[in-house]
């Protein structure tokens, strides 16, 4: 059986500790760490001033000859890194064979800049055979496995370039991308991924919070095993360190490991400046970053509490979901994917909740009910007075594409939210709202029976709503459909503190109005005979119901939705008599069926109100034939539908 040398290839900015990582690697046994061991070449290639690169050591560490200020002892630093990489590998699998049989680890520090050097095919030093070729015959006689591994160590653009600035001595005051490194390991992770090697990212910061765990959970992705010696080194230089060393390495060259079970807040002081200069190289930077962040696994493990499902997505597709977000304009919006999908913090949504909204439901090939949501959307829009607004062409397209992104022809759900658009200032004004709005789709596999919606066969429980009344239009016209949910938000916090599905929501002179999420129906039989369910009979969704009346709150005080009317259409062709009228609470206490309507979950019935039965505790005969006429108007009533493109 072949001997397993691990060979670690980390990746990183400059200044996001990865001296520190090191340090950490070279505590460990049977590890060998090498320290930048393509950085000679790359000054070699780089320096002279042709990039604004320069060093002042940069002469003498390309001789190998050590400048004459410095220790005579330490001659052998600089005349070690006339090594190539290849051949410090060499020497690296040369000693850990001399002092183990059982293999070990070769730790290479590199900087993100120096990638162009490297061939992420064979991973060597490109251009360099003969001690390539020598390590290839070591392998083979001594019988050695070499695994690869690559590791990004990445850090907030930010601190790395306020950090920067401390060197600027050394490297000067205005340094090119080229050098700052973090663009460069995004094509790194690119190049590896393409050559079939897994990749591992970590957080400098994460690293600083909590070293132990950080520690831990990379040396589980690299499959060797964690050394807790790996928290703790000698203060001072270390036989790993390049030449340059004295240089860059003051700060941690003070420590003596890691900070552990300590205030480990690693964005904490010093707080530092980014120079004007710097920031078109802090604006090409962030994006990559942003993209390897959500690759750590402290972004993966984000949540800091489960569901009530305990999962954090109910359909396991959802957690690589693509939305929409753009302003007016073909090219102004993007699909991107959920996890970095942003919108700016001067948009109005963010400033103060200034948007309105469309929840959509997407069956068997066809938006349902695409018309009317869409003229409810530009209604409250020109209700709340919005200007540059997206076109409904526009909408519509962007719901096709990013359905079409998604694969989506059925079982989904769209929340649409149309903002008044981004600031030029942060201010409630919207004057200055120059943009025009922001379009944001988020398309969801979601059933209409989950964890985020309700149980339709067994029904539901209902609280009434304490504190918060559903407003008149004289205070806030819930006609309009804004993303001012607070109102909805409170009761529904209460339901779940009372262990129900909703609250019900009652209107300022105490009659009720809607539940926080949904419409509200009650049925009341003048003819017991319709009622099988109180006979003790199953309901076949057949029985006679000449002598129901339904009834539902007029929408003085809450939104007519589009499931309610669609239900008072079905209603009336089923000869089920109904009235929307002002109904009190304590006639749905005392109702023989009480269901709700939303486009999410459908129609839901409704089976105990503040502790009290409704009718059997069933779902009754009324609100099954409902159920069933909604289901069917979906699949023949293709005039309440829009067709969806196909799919390329």
């Amino acid at each position: 059986m072949a001997t397993k040398i691990t060979v670690i290839h980390c990746w990183s900015a400059p200044r996001s500790r990865s001296t520190a990582l090191l340090y950490s690697f070279e505590s460990r046994s049977h590890t060998v760490a090498l320290d930048e061991p393509l950085y000679r070449r790359w000054l070699q290639e780089k320096g002279g001033g042709t990039l604004g690169i320069s060093r002042p050591y940069e002469e003498a560490f390309l001789a190998g000859i050590p400048p004459a200020e410095e220790d005579a002892a330490d001659a052998w630093r600089w005349q070690r890194e006339q090594q190539c990489f290849n051949e410090r590998i060499y020497h690296a699998v040369d000693t850990l064979l001399n002092n183990n049989d059982n293999g070990g680890v070769i730790f290479a520090k590199q900087m993100a800049k120096f990638a162009t050097l490297f061939d992420f095919e064979s991973n060597w030093e490109s251009g360099e055979s003969k001690w390539r070729d020598k390590c290839h015959e070591l392998l083979v006689e001594k019988n050695v496995q070499l695994v690869h591994c690559h590791v990004l160590l990445v850090r907030d653009p930010v601190s790395v370039l306020g950090s920067w600035m401390n060197s600027s001595d050394v490297h000067g005051s205005n340094p090119h991308p080229d050098e700052i490194g973090i663009t460069q390991l995004l094509d790194i992770y690119a190049k590896a991924i393409g050559g079939n090697h897994d990749v591992v990212v970590i957080d400098s910061d994460d690293l600083a919070d909590d070293p132990c765990k950080s520690l831990r959970d990379l040396c589980s992705a690299l499959n060797i095993e964690y050394d807790e010696s790996m928290l703790r080194w000698e203060a001072g230089e270390h036989e790993c360190d390049g030449p340059w060393s004295k240089w860059w390495y003051h700060n941690v060259w003070k420590s003596s490991g890691w900070n552990v079970g300590g205030d480990n807040d690693a964005r904490q002081n010093p707080y530092r400046s980014v120079p004007p200069a710097l920031l078109p190289t802090l604006r090409l930077s962030m994006p990559a970053y942003t993209f390897l962040q959500t690759l750590t696994t402290s972004h993966k493990n984000r949540a800091v509490t489960t569901p009530p499902s305990g999962k954090l997505y109910e359909d396991p597709r959802n957690e690589h979901v693509l939305v929409y977000v753009g302003a007016p304009g073909r090219t102004s919006g993007n699909i991107i994917p959920r996890d970095l999908a942003k919108i700016s913090p001067f948009d109005s949504s963010v400033q103060g909740g200034d948007a309105c909204w469309e929840g959509v439901r997407v069956y068997n090939g066809r938006i349902f009910h695409l018309d009317h949501h869409l003229n409810r959307l530009f209604r409250s829009a020109k209700a709340l007075g919005f200007e540059n607004v997206h076109s409904r062409k526009e909408i519509t397209d962007a719901i096709f594409r990013v359905l079409a992104a998604n694969g989506m022809r059925d079982g989904a759900h769209m929340r649409l939210t149309l903002t008044r658009g981004e600031k030029c200032t942060s201010s409630m004004n919207p004057y200055f709202n120059v943009y025009g709005t922001t379009l944001i789709i988020l398309p969801e596999w979601k059933p209409t029976e989950g964890a985020t919606t309700y149980d339709n066969e067994k029904g539901i429980s209902l609280i009434t709503a304490g504190a918060c009344r559903r407003s008149p239009p004289s205070t806030l016209d819930n006609k309009i459909h804004h993303n001012n949910m607070i109102q909805n938000i409170l009761p529904k916090i209460q339901a779940n503190l009372a262990g129900a599905a909703d609250s019900i929501m009652l209107d300022t002179e105490g009659f009720v109005s809607e539940t926080n999420a949904t419409n509200l129906f009650m049925v009341r039989y003048d003819n017991s005979q319709c009622c099988y369910e109180h006979n003790g009979l199953e309901s076949t969704g057949e029985g006679d119901c000449s002598g129901a009346v339904l009834l539902t709150p007029t929408a003085d005080h809450c939104l007519p939705g589009i499931t309610r009317e669609t239900v008072l259409i079905l209603a009336k062709e089923l000869e089920i008599k109904y009235e929307v009228r002002r109904v009190s609470l304590s006639e749905f206490y005392s109702a023989d069926e009480v269901f709700t309507t939303g486009t999410m979950g459908e129609l839901t019935p409704v089976t105990k109100i503040d502790g009290r039965v409704i009718g059997s505790g069933r779902k009754g005969v009324v609100t099954e034939q409902l159920q069933q006429a909604y289901k069917r108007s979906i699949e023949t009533r293709l005039d309440w539908s829009t067709e969806i493109p196909p799919f390329c």
